[in-house]
């Protein structure tokens, strides 16, 4: 961005505290303009990188971006720049990096107030507070879901219905493996049933985070990311299982994913996917508009928004040279109206977006109010057009 000449060091903006809204383009780049006036080069050149990485983040141009930053106040701004940090973060950028964009936030939104356009400074988030806010995994992780203590409980819920739904913890015929790997364990629930149905297996659970405590002797949490490789010998395991991981999972990165499971299985060995659509059917307008603003989210970090993993589960498995593929499709109901599977199903969904609401909020300008509405008015759709939501399964062996 090229500074334009300030109106003079004298002048005042044309815009007064409470006209933020109607404030035009011309009068916000007057501000941005004065931010950067008579500062050496190399800062006007850092600083207006700073700017417009800030404007890419809420997906505006820098004037529509910085006159939402004034106008939303000490509460709602120290939430926007919180979500900018975490972006940040996730992002990779040096801690350098990250604390020069946050103080050029700050030191604008300072402008803004010592020329009575606002009245109110932005408070920085601490590093605990970033830590806390971000998705799951590391930096070059694509997981929209901030963390949250109660992510345990909504994963657990999540797996008590599909283990309900089939009856069975998985659908491959495994018989007695003596090694089983659970590629993004997430609670560990899963691996803890099949160490408890084999007790002579090694059962291995790999994933960002530790599993809750409480797991059986046999099973082994393993910290690791996916996206950077599986840390196992080849032809290791005679049961590899992964689930749920197209919100974390690029969907470029997914044929390179499935091929690393087939590497690490033994020849005979079995490989199960499992993996959601992107879209519940039927839909009313309030869980269409959640839907949408959670495949926005999606599209942003190269995450699945078109059910393109659904329907290519089987297909990776082929492509990966994996044998006796067999696909299977299941419609979970959401909604006390399906009994015991459905009521887990709908607390697991009313949880997902509950979470992620705040991201809404920061990244889409969702107010938070219109979140915990659409929420609410989500679920009475879902008992009166008895909405359910596909999910697929997908095994094969390895050739011998």
């Amino acid at each position: 961005m090229t500074p334009r000449h300030p109106r003079g060091a004298g002048s005042t903006l044309d815009i007064r505290m409470g006209d933020l809204d109607e404030a035009t383009e011309r009068d916000i780049q007057d501000l941005l303009d004065r931010f950067l006036s008579g500062r050496p080069p190399h800062t006007v050149q850092a600083y207006s990188a700073d700017l417009e990485d800030f404007a890419g983040f809420r997906g505006r141009p820098l004037p529509d971006a910085a006159r939402h930053l004034l106008a939303a106040g000490p509460h709602a701004g120290g939430r926007l720049v919180l979500a900018y940090a975490t972006d940040l973060r996730r992002r990779g950028r040096a801690p350098s990096t990250i604390e020069r964009r946050l103080h050029t936030l700050r030191s604008l939104v300072r402008l803004a107030a010592d020329s009575g356009l606002v009245s109110w400074l932005l408070e920085l988030p601490h590093d605990d507070q970033i830590a806390a806010s971000l998705p799951e995994g590391s930096a070059d992780v694509a997981y929209v879901l901030p963390r949250h203590p109660a992510e345990i409980d909504r994963l657990d819920l999540q797996h008590y219905a599909l283990a309900s739904a089939l009856g069975a913890n998985y659908l491959a015929p495994v018989s007695r493996p003596a090694t089983v790997l659970d590629v993004g364990a997430g609670t560990g629930q899963w691996g803890y049933d099949l160490a408890t149905e084999y007790p002579e297996a090694m059962v291995i659970g790999l994933d960002l985070k530790l599993p809750k405590p409480g797991g059986p002797a046999a099973y082994r949490p393993v910290l690791g990311n996916v996206l950077q490789g599986l840390p196992f010998r080849d032809s290791t395991f005679d049961f590899v299982h992964q689930r749920l991981l197209f919100s974390g999972i690029p969907v470029a990165a997914w044929p390179a994913a499935v091929r690393d499971l087939v590497r690490i299985s033994r020849p005979g060995g079995w490989i199960e996917l499992v993996e959601g659509a992107t879209r519940f059917e039927p839909a009313g307008p309030a869980t269409e508009r959640l839907t949408e603003l959670l495949l926005r989210l999606n599209r942003s970090t190269g995450l699945d928004s078109e059910s393109v993993v659904f329907r290519s589960l089987d297909g990776y498995l082929l492509d990966a040279g994996v044998r006796d593929v067999t696909r299977r499709t299941v419609d979970m109901p959401l909604g006390e109206w399906a009994g015991t599977v459905g009521s887990l199903m709908a607390s697991d969904i009313r949880a997902l977006f509950t979470r992620v609401s705040p991201v809404f909020t920061a990244r889409f300008d969702v107010p938070a109010s219109e979140c915990v509405e659409l929420v609410r008015a989500a679920q009475v759709e879902w008992e009166e057009h008895h909405t359910t939501y596909r999910m697929a399964r997908a095994w094969g062996r390895k050739a011998v």
